[in-house]
């Protein structure tokens, strides 16, 4: 499913074929675009989301957008937020494509070890975010299904953009990586030949994608060659 094709049709699970999908978490630090290219690439590689919006991310999303969050009408802030006509939103929710769990719902399905995923992306992932995965701590259904994802052995990759970094968060992220989880810091690579802040963006969340085992055409790849994607972009 490519978001950029109004005339997209999500494809819809296979008979008999168990829904797994990705479950996106975007927690209150800055960097509100970091999670729509994750949301886009995973889509565009027709891969299943379930997403949860933390209520401090509401207040970052407004911040950086001007959208408002609003649970009940959700479909419409996420074409907002990702830049796409509503109805393509509608359809991928309607194929079963895309799912939305309210952060304070923790009987949602992610809370539970029981509900199938491939694994969980929490991107940006505050200070806050990565101390409560880090400790167990399951405030909300972010951090819950987190937890979850690490005690089921599933693919956690952890996206913290804050810096500097106090001790108490380095210690937090090594108790992370030593749990099996990839903290992947939001740090974009400049070989690529970025001439644009949103080039920048799809750079974290290509390597973001690569970490979760997604095939994406965010970035531009290194090949060996020094300045290749320089005279390339000239």
């Amino acid at each position: 499913m490519r978001l950029d094709s109004r005339d997209a049709v999500p494809p819809r699970p296979g008979e008999g074929e168990p829904r797994l999908p990705w479950v996106v978490g975007v927690s209150g630090a800055s960097g509100t675009p970091y999670a729509a290219s994750v949301l886009r690439g995973l889509l565009d590689a027709g891969l299943p989301v379930d997403l949860v919006v933390s209520r401090a991310a509401r207040l970052t999303l407004l911040d950086e957008t001007g959208i408002a969050w609003r649970d009940s009408t959700w479909p419409r802030s996420l074409a907002g937020w990702l830049g796409v006509d509503p109805s393509v939103i509608s359809e991928a929710a309607a194929a079963d494509l895309l799912r939305h769990w309210s952060c304070s719902d923790l009987a949602a399905g992610p809370s539970s070890g029981s509900y199938l995923t491939r694994g969980m992306i929490v991107v940006p992932a505050s200070t806050a975010a990565v101390a409560g995965i880090a400790l167990g701590l399951s405030k909300d259904l972010l951090q819950r299904a987190a937890g979850v994802t690490l005690k089921e052995g599933r693919r956690l990759v952890v996206v913290p953009r804050e810096m500097p970094f106090t001790r108490s968060t380095l210690l937090h992220m090594l108790s992370l990586h030593d749990a099996g989880a990839v903290v992947a810091a939001a740090s974009p690579g400049f070989y690529a030949g970025a001439t644009d802040a949103r080039a920048l963006v799809d750079f974290v969340a290509g390597k973001v994608l690569d970490a979760a085992g997604v095939p994406n055409d965010l970035l531009r790849r290194w090949t060996g060659e020094l300045g290749a994607a320089r005279r390339s972009s000239s």
